[in-house]
This record gives structure tokens, C-alpha cells and sequence, in this order.
């Protein structure tokens, strides 16, 4: 395998939409490629031999240095960026887990150059990927249809 960019197979990421007690979602400012400045949620590769939710927790916990509690997955997305010349650069499948914030004050970290708390009609303020967005909206759905039910 030649690596993240240009790479021979697909590889398997995760994504973490992390909510906290008063609602707010966890973003991150993405300090590397794909998307890099735009804000996403946090996440990154599954190591050889992880676990998916593990992954979760981990990348979280690296990038922001909070403690979660992973839950449901949200979604699964196939990620595909190609270059000019229609060669895929990236592709990813992504494993969107939704998450609880459990301990820490968030503090970027590694490959992120800002986090923060984010409510949800502050959502158009930050340039966050459509693909992302869609995500984050189907999430705060599925937790607004939850809550109505419990």
C-alpha cells in the first residue's frame, strides 16, 4: 500500500459525533489533508487489529483529549476525492459512532489546529464539508426522534 493519499485499496476510518451535556457538538479544525482548515468531527484510521469503537475512543481522546462514551453508529460514509485528472487521491469508509463527553476539557491535539463546543444554530457559522454536515444533521435527527420516544 502506498499510503493515504493515492492509495491501492479503501481504507477504514472513523468519525465521532460527540454531543455534551448542554447539546453542543464537538468540532474540529482539521490541521492536515483531505480538508484541511475546514472543520470536521474528530476521528481518524482504524489501527490493525482495533476495533472500531475503540478507534473512536482513541482518536477522541488523542485529538482532543477528552474522555467519551461511544454509542450507536450514525452513519457510514463512502468517502471519494478525486484529483484534476479524475484519479482517486482519497477513499475512506467512514464509521460515524455518535458519543457522550464524559471527562475533560477538550485541548487540540496531534493533527487538529482548533476544537470546540459548537451548538447547532452555530453550525453555518463554521466551513464544514457538505458531506460532513449531512452527517452531523442526520445525527441531531435521530437524537431529537430519540429523545421523543424515551
Amino acid at each position: 500500500m502506498r499510503g493515504r493519499e493515492y492509495p491501492d485499496t479503501p481504507m477504514v476510518g472513523v468519525g465521532v459525533i460527540v454531543f455534551d451535556n448542554d447539546s453542543r457538538i464537538l468540532l474540529i479544525q482539521r490541521g492536515n489533508e483531505p480538508s484541511k482548515g475546514l472543520w470536521a468531527l474528530p476521528g481518524g484510521l482504524v489501527e490493525l487489529g482495533e476495533e472500531t469503537k475503540a478507534a473512536a475512543k482513541r482518536e477522541v481522546a488523542e485529538e482532543c483529549s477528552i474522555e467519551v462514551e461511544i454509542g450507536d453508529v450514525a452513519n457510514v460514509v463512502d468517502l471519494i476525492l478525486k484529483d484534476p485528472t479524475d484519479k482517486i487521491r482519497y477513499h475512506y469508509i467512514l464509521i460515524d459512532y455518535l458519543a457522550t463527553h464524559v471527562a475533560g476539557d477538550i485541548d487540540p491535539q496531534t493533527d487538529v489546529t482548533d476544537a470546540r463546543w459548537v451548538r447547532e444554530n452555530e453550525l453555518d457559522l463554521y466551513d464544514i464539508p457538505d458531506v460532513t454536515r449531512k452527517v452531523i444533521n442526520q445525527s441531531l435527527e435521530k437524537r431529537k426522534e430519540s429523545a421523543r420516544y424515551n
